[in-house]
């Protein structure tokens, strides 16, 4: 027979004698397989995504010592923590950071949706995570499941988490083959009437500004260049590869500028940053928007309406992609299949264009 108290095992034998043993963790049966701890956890739930032979070893490990993952300790483990992480997923050579105003108001968005289902709100990064955002945040007890803002270049992260079972949810391009769900705007639509607008303002000679290395930034250039085809108007577009800041597009708007001149009339930049970026630089440089050069951003920011001039952009609904991104996730914690999500996107004009 066996009791258990504090953290100690108290065996009573035929003869009368007592054996305290010290209570397992599965912190110490992952030292003694020479795993970590999220290792063996998988492990003992036979996580194929471990090798076998890892699989095999840390069990019997588990067996000899008498180890269950129903122990009482196990059971607080699994517990729910009633906290959400929200994950900002930043490039490592890029300067965009949590400071820069689209991301600060989905974060904010997200926050109300979280906060209305009773769940607290976590806010990381993909730094602070690293590369096991399963073991960190769900093994960890930190979260009980993910919303990824931002896809980047690469989602082998994201794929990764999603592989080892971490419930998780990513603001992005819905229209990306992938194995968890994505919410977001419908980007290709956005660059297309962001394109066609300039060209029914009378731009010709069209610039894009946006690195299309992220998954959303190119379906916003697609939709680029599926305008400049249907149109006859415009002549020799221009695309400047550039990061997602403000101060990227100043700087390449001055060396345009300086290099060639002012050879462009149209400007589709691929964030509002961008935008206001590129506007700073043509104001000091004198050239009159929208009389000489026309200018849509894409974002909708509070600070496009109070520009001057003001900017004309695709408004993305953050409120609704909030809702719909916590409603998916905790779908999942039920157990419930969820899909990728589009949402409709509206053109704002204003005196840019």
């Amino acid at each position: 027979m066996c009791y258990f108290l504090k953290g100690f095992v108290f065996y009573i034998l035929d003869k009368g004698f007592a054996v305290v043993q010290k209570k397992l963790k599965l912190a110490d049966l992952a030292k003694l397989a020479g795993v970590s701890t999220s290792t063996a956890s998988r492990a003992l739930n036979n996580n194929p995504v471990i090798k076998q032979t890892t699989r095999e070893h840390v069990q019997q490990l588990a067996k000899t010592h008498n180890f269950s993952l129903n122990t009482a300790a196990s059971r607080l483990r699994l517990q729910k923590t009633k906290v959400i992480a929200v994950v900002i997923n930043l490039e490592a050579n890029t300067e965009q950071s949590i400071d820069d105003p689209f991301l600060l108001k989905v974060v904010s968005d997200i926050n109300q949706a979280v906060n209305r289902k009773g769940y607290e709100l976590l806010l990381s990064n993909s730094y602070m995570a690293g590369d096991d955002w399963h073991g960190y945040f769900i093994d960890g007890r930190r979260a009980d499941g993910l919303i990824v803002v931002g896809q980047g270049k690469q989602q082998s992260q994201i794929d990764l988490a999603a592989k080892l079972g971490a419930p998780l949810v990513v603001w992005g391009d819905p229209k990306t083959p992938s194995e968890y769900p994505i919410v977001g705007s419908d980007n290709y639509l956005g660059g297309l009437q962001a394109t066609e607008h300039l060209i029914a303002k009378g731009a010709t000679k069209l610039l894009f500004l946006g690195d299309t290395g992220h998954a959303e930034i190119s379906e916003r250039y697609r939709g680029f260049n599926t305008a400049i085809g249907h149109s006859r108007l415009v002549t020799k577009p221009q695309t400047i590869k550039i990061d997602i800041t403000s101060h990227a597009a100043y700087n390449a708007i001055n060396q345009l500028l300086r290099d060639k001149g002012l050879n462009f009339d149209g400007i589709f930049a691929c964030s509002d940053m961008v935008a206001l970026g590129a506007l700073k630089a043509l104001k000091e440089r004198y050239v009159s928007v929208p009389n000489d050069v026309r200018l849509v951003g894409f974002d909708d920011i509070a600070m496009a309406d109070v520009s001057h001039p003001s900017l004309t952009t695709i408004k993305q609904n953050t409120h609704l992609a909030a809702k719909m991104l916590v409603d998916k996730l905790l779908a999942q914690l039920n157990k419930e299949e969820v899909e990728s999500q589009e949402i409709a996107i509206e053109l704002c004009c204003r005196q840019s264009s």
